[in-house]
């Protein structure tokens, strides 16, 4: 099982499922991200994820539909609609078919797992939550939803607390806690998301959390950042912000008590890490195809050892 983000996680979840048998493989999605934008439900971390993993991502944004069009955005800006979050006319398409069924009924879990399928996804991509988190965030200004910090504003307000609004009130996704139980569960994974608004999301769920304290299966964090900087992202910025480490331990440090293991980029090898924990160096940019699948072993291979550990 793998818990993730959008592109940074999608990147190890892909790779994760082409070194295993992508059926035995379940990732589960951060939904505290989801917003309601020009009447459709969308949901972007699920999208990058199902996108990714079947193989319909942009290779050059990272997010989005391959070969994408923007006929119905440049239509929407002459009719003075609001575009300061694009949806591309094939992206749109998966955000109307989620509003109609999620509006006749179903839920998110259902949902998602019916429209991977159609797009040719063995893997289980499987929603945090069906009820509502949202991930708000306070700037000097006040407090803001995820999306408006994100994209409108780009990141650049000083962030000075997080929540996750309705996350205690919410359940976790059907078949979620049954799976991190499961007797034959291999490993957990953390993938290299933002563990501020990504992994923190879904650790806010009731009882995820005390499913990963009390879990049998070794679990292994790879970290999001190179160097004490993010790939792409506001990691670093926000835990800087939030005045946390704002490197690989920090990271290490702020998964204490969940994981066994932690896969850091060999820039970052030689960091004070949390005592007891099994630290692995591996290169943990993603640049290919290839690097994710070395990555994936890698977390996987750091995993094995601290399952080896854990029953010794």
């Amino acid at each position: 099982m793998a818990l993730s983000g959008g592109v940074g996680g999608a990147k190890l979840a892909h790779g994760l499922s082409r070194v295993l048998d992508p059926s035995r493989l379940a990732v589960v999605a951060n939904t505290g991200d989801d917003f309601t934008h020009l009447g459709l439900a969308v949901s972007p971390d699920v999208d990058t994820l199902v996108y990714t993993l079947s193989g319909e991502v942009d290779p050059e944004r990272g997010w989005g539909r391959r070969d994408e069009t923007w006929h119905f955005m440049e239509a929407l800006e002459r009719l003075g609609g609001e575009t300061w979050f694009r949806l591309g006319d094939a992206d749109l398409a998966m955000h109307v078919e989620r509003t109609r069924r999620l509006a006749a009924g179903e839920r998110l879990t259902a949902v998602t797992a019916d429209l991977a399928r159609r797009l040719g996804v063995a893997a289980r991509v499987l929603p945090m939550s069906d009820d509502p988190v949202r991930t708000r965030l306070q700037a000097d200004e006040g407090w803001m939803d995820f999306q408006d910090y994100f994209v409108r504003r780009r990141c650049e307000p000083r962030v000075r607390a997080l929540e996750y609004a309705g996350a205690g009130l919410a359940a976790p996704a059907p078949g979620l806690l049954e799976a991190l139980r499961d007797p034959g569960l291999r490993a957990i994974v953390f993938c290299p998301s933002n563990p501020l608004l990504s992994i923190g999301p879904i650790l806010a769920v009731p009882g995820i959390r005390e499913a990963l304290v009390a879990r049998r299966a070794p679990a292994v964090a790879v970290s999001p950042l190179i160097g004490g900087a993010a790939v792409r992202g506001p990691t670093a910025k926000m835990m800087r912000e939030l005045g946390l480490d704002a490197t690989a331990s920090g990271v290490a440090h702020g998964y204490a008590g969940l994981i066994d293991a932690f896969v850091a980029d060999p820039a970052d090898a030689d960091l004070a890490y949390p005592r007891g924990l099994l630290v692995h160096a591996a290169p943990a940019l993603m640049a290919t195809t290839g690097d994710r699948e070395r990555l994936a072993r890698a977390a996987l291979a750091a995993a094995d050892i601290a399952g080896r550990n854990r029953s010794g």
